[in-house]
């Protein structure tokens, strides 16, 4: 073997062993496959990282992250609560501007007569959970797949649901009642403030400051990507659309994929200790420990 052979072959094992694999948890939502698109189309590069992609629902990597099973992922804003050693990156969160989730029904009920209905909610660690229980107060509640609220609501398993991703701007398709627009009720109660959903969280003890922040520029990277190619990201979000047509899927991400997306500045740190101190108030949770990347 000659010496460039040999360089080569050493160039190969020193590559390979610096290679971090990281553990990469995201939703099969439409806006979170916007923002990956740079990364995925390799247009946006991950040097030295290659990434082991776990596709779940939010409820689903609320829990994983709470039994610390992944190094990066997407949570609610609310399950940031209950983690231990997770870092709150700066890209990549699902903010509403003056807009958030929404309660729906067959009837047009009071705020009174919600208080006393049976209403779905996507998961009890959800920010729109949490943001509902500010809103309401105590309420008797069914746990169901976020994907199937609507159809629970049409067949009266509940009477009244709440809903987030697209359903939030397809719901009247189905002449449902918009009786809870709890981005409404957010935006009077803050002043303003953007609503916070979802954020993105890297492991603080299988990562190190450094690494995070790397991440959290790709991500930044990727999502920026996404943006000046909008048409060719929108069309690969489109595998998550649920069936819903393009034009649709555009508006959704539009919505969730905004400046604060790219970084939540000091408005979106603003909002997500805004909510812990409301939840703290309401005696709903205690407040904790908020570390920024």
């Amino acid at each position: 073997m000659d010496l460039k052979a040999i360089l080569t072959l050493f160039m190969i094992i020193i590559f390979i062993m610096y290679v971090m694999e990281i553990t990469l948890g995201h939703t099969p939502d439409a806006d979170d496959a916007f923002m990956f698109y740079g990364i995925a189309s390799g247009e946006v590069k991950c040097p030295n990282i290659r990434i082991k992609h776990v596709i779940e629902d939010i409820e689903t990597l609320n829990k994983l992250a709470f039994r610390h099973e992944l190094d990066v992922t997407a949570v609610s804003a609310h399950a940031y609560a209950y983690l231990k050693d997770y870092v709150i990156l700066r890209s990549g969160g699902s903010f509403g501007l003056k807009y958030g989730p929404i309660v729906i029904s067959k009837r047009d009920l009071s705020l009174s007569q919600l208080r006393k209905s049976t209403i779905a909610i996507p998961g009890q660690m959800t920010s729109a959970n949490l943001l509902l229980k500010f809103a309401l107060g105590k309420f008797k509640e069914k746990e169901i797949a976020f994907q199937q609220i609507p159809n629970a609501v049409l067949t009266d398993k509940v009477d009244a649901g709440l809903v987030i991703h697209e359903a939030q701007i397809t719901y009247h398709n189905s002449k449902f009642y918009n009786v809870l627009d709890l981005g409404d009720w957010w935006t009077v109660e803050t002043g303003g403030l953007p609503v916070p959903l979802g954020i993105n969280v890297a492991s603080s003890k299988s990562l190190t400051l450094g690494q995070i922040r790397q991440l959290d520029n790709i991500f930044k990277n990727s999502i920026l990507y996404s943006l000046r190619n909008i048409d060719a990201a929108v069309d690969y979000a489109m595998r998550y659309s649920r069936g819903q047509p393009k034009d649709v899927m555009t508006k959704f991400i539009k919505m969730y994929v905004n400046d604060v997306t790219i970084d939540m500045g000091v408005e979106g740190e603003k909002s997500i200790k805004k909510m812990f101190a409301m939840a703290k108030e309401k005696r709903i949770l205690s407040i904790p420990q908020v570390n920024f990347a």
